[in-house]
């Protein structure tokens, strides 16, 4: 018989540990459960290290909220650090960083946006908390065979998300398209979340011609906050600066 390993992610203990516990009595299903984000990437590491791997990510759709220090949508970077992580990131997170797993959304109310959110971060299916215990095995073992699992209620309101945001996309894409080569390299750095002295180390430029380039990028971009471009930048499908790698090439000498 093959076995489907299951990581229920839900900060409400009581609620996680009586669906692990229902979701146990299944002969096919060996389940664990994790309080937070942190916890389950740290449980999901461990199990990589002993040679397991699980199959089915169950997240609460509102994982960590309400905790202090809360980063909504963080990047996929900083998933795994110490601290709160939201649902969202953790999805992006773990389809970064391990894309065989298959995750499914647990939510105590429909929501079009988040739910649009949550697949366009990588999720297979959005289910509702009080959902039967036979609804989400349906939605565990499909989801396994590559399938997308929604409420039909939901339809209508994430394929009309999933339109706004292929919109905004383009219209984000096409400014990003209007940076010089170095503005584009200074917005990156702010994805990667570099301030002005970081970003004048890393590209070797002045302080000084730094805040230029950044007030050109929040200029060209039409918005008023390096959070704002930030914001643009992830919608044109712009990524952070690789903060692992060697800095870039000496493009210009120190204004």
């Amino acid at each position: 018989m093959v076995r489907i390993r299951v990581l229920v992610v839900d900060d409400h203990r009581i609620f996680a540990e009586s669906l692990a516990a229902a979701l146990a009595a299944e002969p096919d299903v060996d389940v664990s459960a994790a309080g937070s984000g942190p916890a389950a990437l740290r449980s999901l590491e461990r199990a990589a290290a002993e040679g397991r791997r699980y199959d089915v990510l169950l997240v609460d759709a509102d994982l960590g909220a309400g905790l202090p220090g809360l980063r909504p949508a963080v990047p996929v970077q900083e998933v795994g650090e110490d601290g709160p992580v939201d649902g969202i990131s953790l999805v992006a997170g773990v389809r970064g960083a391990q894309p065989h797993i298959r995750i499914v959304v647990l939510a105590e109310k429909d929501d079009p946006r988040r739910a649009a959110l949550a697949l366009q971060a990588g999720a297979s299916g959005w289910v509702a908390k009080d959902c039967s215990l036979s609804r989400l095995l349906t939605v565990i073992r499909g989801v396994l065979r590559e399938e997308t699992h929604l409420p039909p209620a939901l339809l209508t309101g994430v394929l009309r998300e999933l339109t706004a945001a292929r919109k905004h996309r383009t219209e984000s894409e096409r400014l990003v398209e209007s940076l010089t080569p170095r503005e584009r390299e200074v917005l990156r750095c702010m994805v990667a979340g570099l301030g002005r002295k970081a970003v004048a180390e890393r590209l070797f430029l002045s302080p000084h011609t730094v805040r230029t380039h950044m007030q050109n990028v929040l200029g060209k971009l039409g918005v008023h906050s390096t959070l704002a471009a930030v914001a643009l930048a992830r919608r044109a499908g712009v990524g952070p600066v690789d903060l692992t790698g060697d800095v870039v090439e000496r493009g210009g000498q120190l204004a």
